[in-house]
């Protein structure tokens, strides 16, 4: 199968090998000519056979709305457009009414991995109809995980980017808690060796996972996390999962304390923060900053 590929960042570029591997053609575009293929979209969906399938992997927002806008003018009857990147939902059924008055089709999935996507696989959701799905359905199979599990059909338009909106609300307060209890840890004297309790969890317990192996291999490369400054931004899907809280009169206790306490991270140099900073840096490659920043 052919595909287009807009944005080859940390997230895009890896993807773009990924499938590539499983025996796909991959033509990507990026406004860094170093890493593109071709040199406009244009370029792009010209190289492409009908009917095309273009995923966009450029940040929420007016990225990517610039770049739907262009390809609505590029694309023909029958083409369809992912959109992979952390769109908010209501924007995915604006889209979708856009690009559908020109019979293009669209789809929107949430994408999980990191950095670490490109060797493990992604988790995909995705949402849009059966009959776009399945012009897609083969670069989904090249992307998720080995096995059974890792990639769903969510439901219509929207159904893939909220459900990875909640996921990573969940990934907000299950980072708060291993934060939290690191901290208490830290804090007491009579517990000398934190980083070697954390790895004892790794195995047997209840609360084992892959953050918290992210954890200790963070507290490998910096035992107290002494390097780092107490501060972790939000990018807009915990504020999203909150409010469709509010809107849905569902209570999350949890997860919206642990956005209010990224607010709280902003104000002073908070310990918790600097394990959530930490873990966000082993996943996904987010940006740190150290103690001498600030």
């Amino acid at each position: 199968m052919e595909l287009g590929l807009v944005g080859l960042g940390k997230m895009g570029g890896n993807m773009r090998e990924r499938i590539r591997r499983a025996g796909h053609t991959v033509i990507g575009y990026d406004r860094n000519p170093d890493v593109a293929d071709v040199h406009s979209l244009e370029e792009l969906v010209g190289k492409l056979k009908g009917p095309r399938v273009v995923w966009v992997m450029v940040p929420a927002g007016a990225a990517t709305q610039s770049t739907i806008d262009e390809l609505s003018e590029l694309l023909s009857p029958g083409d369809v457009v992912v959109d992979g990147g952390n769109s908010r939902w209501t924007d995915d059924e604006k889209h979708a009414v856009e690009l559908g008055i020109k019979d293009i089709g669209f789809v929107d999935c949430g994408v999980s991995g990191g950095v670490w996507g490109l060797e493990n696989g992604y988790a995909l959701m995705y949402g849009g109809t059966e009959e776009n799905v399945a012009k897609v359905q083969p670069i989904f199979d090249a992307l998720k995980p080995e096995g059974d599990f890792g990639s769903v059909h969510a439901g219509k338009v929207g159904a893939g980017h909220f459900a990875k909106m909640v996921h990573n609300g969940i990934e907000y307060a299950m980072m708060q808690a291993y934060a939290e209890g690191w901290e208490l840890l830290e804090k007491v004297d009579s517990v000398t060796d934190v980083r070697e309790v954390f790895r004892s969890w790794q195995e047997g317990t209840v609360i084992r996972s892959w953050l918290l192996d992210l954890a200790v291999n963070a507290l490998d490369d910096d035992e107290h996390l002494d390097k780092l400054r107490g501060f972790a931004a939000d990018s807009g899907e915990g504020r999203w999962t909150v409010e469709a809280a509010i809107d849905n009169a569902v209570p999350l206790p949890a997860i919206t304390a642990s956005l209010f306490a990224r607010f709280a991270s902003r104000q002073d140099d908070s310990p918790q923060m600097k394990m959530i900073a930490a873990l966000r840096n082993q996943f996904g490659g987010h940006a740190v900053e150290s103690k001498n920043e600030n």
